[in-house]
């Protein structure tokens, strides 16, 4: 078996493209996984090489450094974390992500923080902010919705804590998009 890590594999449509390009290069058993696929048969470096080529043309890149790998695998599962509502771990998040990974926290909080220059909870705020704001943009739920599919523990954190990272209340936020959209559509 072979495991092959991907850099910036962040949604569903980035694991049907791996997929697309792992049969085009002759790959016939594998899973995939958000930011690796492993390969159940042989694969010749040839087969890589033109894997790694495909997905560098599609914004994609196959990793080999170790570190890179690591702080790739961290980026992926906090992002598969918030963006799917029901898949928020019952532990915390360092709990969660020391077990999935099977490396010390400590470890992999040093780790990533010396690559990014950022913390894990940095790293994890950020991306819950973003999916705050396309919660938002799409309308489907009320901020309090959100609040409790994204696991904050009221509306006024979560506010706070969107306000400290754009420098806007949340409801301003949304008015600001549908204003733009509004001047986009011609309205």
């Amino acid at each position: 078996m072979v495991k092959i890590y991907v850099k910036y594999m962040v949604s569903a449509r980035c694991k049907m493209i791996l997929h697309d390009e792992l049969l085009k290069v002759g790959a016939k058993a594998f899973s995939i996984e958000m930011g690796y696929a492993e390969i159940h048969e042989d694969f010749s470096p040839e087969q890589r090489e033109s894997l790694s080529q495909a997905l560098l043309r599609i914004g994609l890149e196959v990793m080999d450094n170790p570190k890179a790998i690591l702080i790739e695998r961290i980026s992926s599962l906090i992002v598969e974390l918030v963006s799917q509502k029901d898949n928020v771990p019952e532990t915390n998040y360092s709990d969660y992500i020391s077990e999935k990974l099977g490396y010390d926290y400590t470890y992999l909080a040093n780790v990533f923080s010396e690559v990014k220059g950022i913390t894990i909870q940095q790293f994890i705020i950020m991306n819950r902010i973003e999916r705050v704001k396309e919660l938002l943009v799409y309308d489907e739920l009320n901020l309090t919705e959100i609040s409790y599919a994204l696991h904050y523990s009221s509306v006024a954190h979560l506010s706070m804590q969107f306000k400290k990272n754009t420098g806007l209340s949340p409801s301003y936020y949304k008015k600001l998009k549908q204003k733009r959209n509004e001047i986009n559509q011609g309205i």
